[in-house]
């Protein structure tokens, strides 16, 4: 168990610098909207994806996102961002299935 958490550390790293680096990028509410809508989910399902085709499906991922995410609201956001969490660790797992598809292909 402590060999597939580990695999995943360079992945949770990623995304914790998506989920704590990227909002520090936000100066206004179409800016925040951007980033949030569309940079973060896209980098949330491009580390999915490149998980899955390295190490195959890792249903831990998604519940990394999950949790990375959740102390985020309290940082940069409020409690109404609640579905956030939720959202990206549904894309992870969206690009984590599609890479852990073509994982074995290459």
């Amino acid at each position: 168990m402590k060999q597939k958490a580990a695999a995943l550390l360079p992945y949770g790293i990623a995304l914790g610098i998506i989920f704590y680096l990227l909002p520090l990028l936000m100066r206004d509410t179409g800016s925040a909207i951007f980033l949030m809508l569309c940079v973060m989910p896209l980098a949330a399902l491009v580390t999915g994806v490149v998980c899955g085709l390295r190490r195959g499906f890792q249903p831990l991922l998604p519940v990394l996102a999950l949790l990375l995410f959740v102390p985020t609201l309290f940082l940069f956001y409020n409690l109404t961002a609640w579905v956030y969490p939720i959202a990206y660790g549904g894309v992870v797992l969206l690009g984590n299935g599609i890479g852990g598809v073509f994982h074995g292909k290459r």
